[in-house]
């Protein structure tokens, strides 16, 4: 596996922490603050899902001011099944965001609590739901003969 398919586990922790500050912000704001800041979140999951978790603004803040005060990490990990996880997240915070602006607001905040409740997981304990629901599909997929 090529170094561009590995990530700092570190980085993953701090991206999820920040998910997580951002995500509370959109359940305690008013609209339309509410909606911008979630709308900023749904662009940095369509960045790491989509583009890449180094092109993450939240990837970056870790590489440019945490990791030269901590060091480089033990070990690194495997990017797809945080990747998939930056997609699942996208999914969820898609589908708040569209719910607040049509109006249904508790849809919005229903969405935006269990992105928030994955990302509070990872944060504090390291428990990725999207890793553990990538690495699922995996074992459920069809081996190639």
């Amino acid at each position: 596996m090529s170094a561009s398919e590995q990530v700092d586990p570190r980085g993953l922790r701090v991206a999820a922490t920040i998910t997580a500050a951002v995500l509370a912000l959109v359940l305690v704001t008013p609209a339309p603050v509410n909606v911008i800041l979630l709308a900023a979140q749904v662009a940095v999951f369509a960045v790491a899902a989509l583009v890449g978790l180094r092109r993450s603004p939240y990837a970056i803040f870790f590489a440019k001011v945490v990791r030269p005060r901590v060091g480089a990490p033990p070990s690194f990990e495997d990017a797809r099944p945080p990747r998939f996880a930056q997609m699942v997240g996208l999914g969820f915070t898609t589908v708040a965001l569209v719910a607040f602006l049509l109006g249904a607001t508790t849809a919005g905040l229903v969405a935006t609590a269990f992105a928030l409740v994955a990302a509070l997981l990872n944060a504090s304990i390291g428990l990725c739901l999207g890793c553990e629901l990538y690495l699922a599909v995996r074992r459920l997929a069809p081996v190639d003969a």
